[in-house]
């Protein structure tokens, strides 16, 4: 088969062409679209999932959704150890810019402009002295307003600003924020308080958040009305219908089909994980002679495809991992797939729980491991515990 005209596509944040079995969180995400314009009162969202099950392409279409009905919109990567102030300063710089030519009063926008420059200038990681800002604000910074050096308070003043700005034009503003479980402990408290303050005033801004599977419960430890301040949506595997629909509606607009046998066949590869089913269906299209892709054809293809994920999707991030942590990981999948307690890690390796709190700590941080509740912990990268079991110890 071409593999010029091979429509699949598995990579980081990359939408595959057929977004099938999420109608519901898009759904979810129009109602407060739709809200947030009529000023009604409306939860920011937050999407929560392991790793390879499209979050980051769901938030990426919501960001599309929001462009296309005209409102403001910016982007951040949250990092460990990395405060949000300057991030959040550009992203906000970025979703003022796509509404300023539509707005009547310019020096309205130079106002918040100013607003924004001192909120991004009194970030505390700059070196004494400095600013290290460069954004083309020409507008000298405001005073007296987002600069207090506290980013509650700060955050919350500028994301009012904002939310004004957008009244102005009768849309929103939306502010997407990936790996959001990566934001510092104070930043996200900040944030939740920022947004807090949005809902009680009900201005059209609003904040759309993807992360593991733990976000929920380190946004109820940052503040305890969390809970009812966001939207909350837990993505998962694909189910039949939708992993199959992921496969054919792609081919049949190229003219290619699979046969029942080898849908049955990916299905049970994938296991309905929506990053897998690209994998698998990209090297058996590459691989298939003609069509209709076959069982035969998958059986082929299959170790190929696992090579590559092997390499690209679990070996990236088992080569991260110091020898410690590589411990830690193939105790955890001696004992299975489901979530561990961590003293059982530790009685596999014959060690003290506490002895071990330092490895543990580290590959949560790596974005290897989440705590799925207290006392147990899980992979966030689906079949890993599978991977790692097939390598030597």
């Amino acid at each position: 088969m071409d593999p010029v005209r091979n429509p699949y596509a598995p990579g980081a944040g990359q939408r595959p062409p057929e977004l099938a079995g999420r109608d519901r969180e898009l759904q979810q995400f129009e109602v407060v679209l739709e809200r947030v314009a009529r000023g009604r009162p409306e939860r920011s969202m937050v999407i929560t999932g392991l790793r390879g099950v499209g979050k980051t392409v769901l938030l990426n279409t919501f960001k599309s959704m929001a462009i296309q009905r005209l409102w403001g919109t910016g982007k951040i990567e949250a990092r460990p150890e990395q405060s949000i102030r300057r991030p959040v300063a550009a992203a906000l710089h970025m979703a003022v810019r796509e509404l300023a030519p539509r707005h009547r009063a310019p020096e309205r926008i130079d106002e918040f402009l100013g607003v924004l420059k001192a909120f991004a200038m009194r970030d505390p990681s700059a070196a004494k002295g400095t600013t290290h800002w460069s954004p083309g604000i020409d507008v000298p910074a405001a005073r007296g307003r987002a600069d207090s050096g506290d980013l509650e308070i700060d955050l919350t003043e500028l994301l009012s600003d904002a939310a004004g700005v957008a009244t102005d034009l009768g849309v929103g503003i939306a502010l997407f924020i990936d790996e959001m479980q990566d934001v510092p402990a104070a930043d996200i408290s900040a944030l939740c308080a920022a947004c807090h303050e949005l809902s009680q005033i009900g201005g059209p801004l609003i904040v759309v958040g993807a992360g593991l599977p733990h976000l929920p419960s380190v946004l109820s430890a940052s503040k305890s009305y969390s809970e009812r301040l966001f939207r909350y949506a837990r993505i998962d595997r694909l189910d039949r219908e939708a992993a199959d629909l992921a496969l054919i509606v792609p081919a049949e607009e190229e003219g290619v089909a699979f046969t029942s046998d080898a849908l049955d066949a990916l299905y049970e590869a994938a296991d309905g994980y929506p990053y897998f089913v690209q994998a698998y269906g990209k090297v058996a299209w590459d691989l298939a002679p003609r069509s209709p892709i076959t069982a035969e054809d998958i059986k082929v293809s299959a170790p190929e495809a696992e090579e590559e994920l092997a390499v690209g999707f679990f070996g990236s991030r088992y080569e991260r991992a110091t020898p410690a942590e590589r411990d830690y990981m193939h105790a955890m999948a001696q004992l299975g797939d489901d979530p561990v307690a961590t003293a059982e890690v530790a009685e596999a390796l014959g060690r003290k729980p506490s002895s071990l709190s330092p490895a543990r700590d580290s590959l949560i941080k790596k974005g290897l491991i989440y705590s799925a509740e207290r006392g147990l912990i899980a992979f966030t990268v689906p079949h890993f515990g599978r991977f790692l079991r097939a390598q030597p110890v």
